[in-house]
């Protein structure tokens, strides 16, 4: 299994597919009337210069991996924020659990995590500088 993680097609696939968990987010939370908008937006841009510099640049210096870390912990710590508020929902006067945001906040912390997790690994690094 660790061997698929670390082959260089996986590494450029998995380091793609890590803007995934900096959207996830209900339709609703991407309307201008939200404050929340613009944070999954800014993560992603992060990302993406990390990735860029990876993968296109090959860069061999670390600071796009603190980069791509950055986004996915900070993306972490945004969410564990805003689950509470967002919890529960006003319908017709009554609160009533908000599961597709909590879900969906589970599952990006959970891929948030796995990511973090992932980028640390030497392997991952030393795969990336491979030709």
């Amino acid at each position: 299994m660790k061997n698929l993680l670390i082959s260089r097609n996986s590494l450029v696939v998995l380091l793609w597919l890590q803007f995934i968990p900096l959207v996830i987010f209900p339709l609703e939370s991407f309307s201008p009337s939200s404050q929340e908008w613009w944070l999954p937006i800014v993560l992603t841009v992060l990302a993406m210069i990390g990735v860029f510099q990876v993968l296109v640049r090959k860069s061999d210096q670390p600071w796009p991996w603190y980069l791509m870390s950055f986004s996915q912990g900070f993306n972490l710590i945004s969410r564990l924020m805003m689950v509470m508020p967002h919890a529960t929902m006003n319908e017709a006067g009554t609160q009533v659990f908000n599961a597709p945001y909590v879900i969906l906040s589970v599952i990006s912390m959970a891929l948030s995590v796995f990511y973090l997790w992932y980028a640390e690994l030497p392997e991952v690094r030393m795969g990336m500088l491979r030709k």
